[in-house]
């Protein structure tokens, strides 16, 4: 499929959703290899890349369809596939995509980065030495740096990386945004538990969980205001981690809020298994063995126990 105006087709997923999705899942980089067919020596590989497990390809492919067929989804690894778009003709979707609905998560510190190297390669300005220097600074400040034994360290020993962005005043413009973010970084999870005061031995506890590095830690901090003031933020090594354990915080501030917009993908589905658990408890089932058993059973198959046919992009 050629890429077309956004405008010009109808999308099924939200822009905000796709936004979240992508501060939580996305990658922007830049490749930068050896080779003798370039006067600088270098060949320069702009990248847009979002990698999931493979359950999750059917919401892969709904991402590419929403870019208008742009990109490809390849295997990466045993269990393990990635979107990826890397012509500069393809990429230019992605930009105005971002300019209208921009990152929020300090990953909007790597989109302004990547969008330079971008205005470089569309100049043909990295088919220079001066171009490519300045290239090479702008990697060095991206996601992790440039590695300190890598080609291109060596390469160019006295590159100085770019001021990395400030992203400040974070600020969630959008409900879609939320459910697009947990689609990705978001966890549903039931912990059973050993307890001595109750007559079954166990409790069962319900827990909803967004994680994000700790930079982010002003962005998840507003979650507990913007879903109402529920859950508490906690901080752990570099995570920042946002907690919802209270149950009528879940029965009546989470459910609700993901009923009305919409996960995507195989999250939508452990979302539907967490819904059951949490009739099951409102009807006081997780009291007898019959619930208990129920509940485990329902645990089994959630999250990493998931079988690989159960990937639909969205929960019904």
């Amino acid at each position: 499929m050629k890429v077309k105006d956004l405008r010009q087709i109808k999308l099924t997923m939200d822009p905000w959703f796709l936004t979240g999705f992508v501060d939580g899942e996305g990658c922007f980089s830049v490749i930068v290899i050896r080779s003798n067919k370039l006067k600088t020596g270098w060949v320069v590989h702009p990248k847009f890349s979002i990698s999931l497990h493979q359950k999750d390809k059917a919401l892969l492919e709904q991402i590419q369809s929403y870019f208008c067929g742009a990109g490809s989804i390849i295997k990466q690894g045993p269990l393990s596939i990635q979107f990826q778009i890397q012509s500069v003709k393809d990429l230019k979707v992605i930009i105005d995509h971002f300019e209208r609905y921009p990152l929020i998560t300090q990953k909007r510190a790597d989109y302004e980065l990547f969008k330079q190297v971008f205005e470089i390669i569309s100049n043909k300005k990295h088919l220079t030495t001066e171009g490519l220097e300045k290239l090479v600074a702008i990697k060095a400040s991206m996601n992790k740096g440039l590695s300190v034994r890598s080609e291109l360290k060596a390469a160019f020993p006295k590159i100085l990386p770019v001021p990395r962005p400030s992203i400040v005043n974070q600020q969630i413009k959008d409900p879609q945004w939320v459910a697009g973010f947990t689609s990705g970084e978001g966890c549903f999870y039931i912990n059973i538990m050993n307890s001595a005061s109750h007559s079954l031995g166990f409790q069962v506890q319900l827990i909803f969980k967004l994680t994000q590095h700790e930079r982010d830690e002003e962005l998840m901090r507003s979650l507990v205001d913007y879903l109402d003031c529920c859950g508490n933020v906690y901080i752990y090594k570099e995570a920042v981690d946002y907690i919802v354990i209270k149950f009528t915080d879940l029965t009546e501030k989470i459910l609700p809020f993901f009923e009305k917009y919409p996960l995507f993908g195989v999250k939508s589905k452990d979302f539907e298994d967490f819904k059951q658990v949490v009739k099951l408890m409102q009807n006081k089932a997780h009291l007898t063995e019959e619930g208990l058993n129920q509940i485990r059973q329902i645990k089994a198959g959630m999250n990493k126990g998931r079988p690989l046919s159960d990937g639909n992009t969205r929960g019904g």
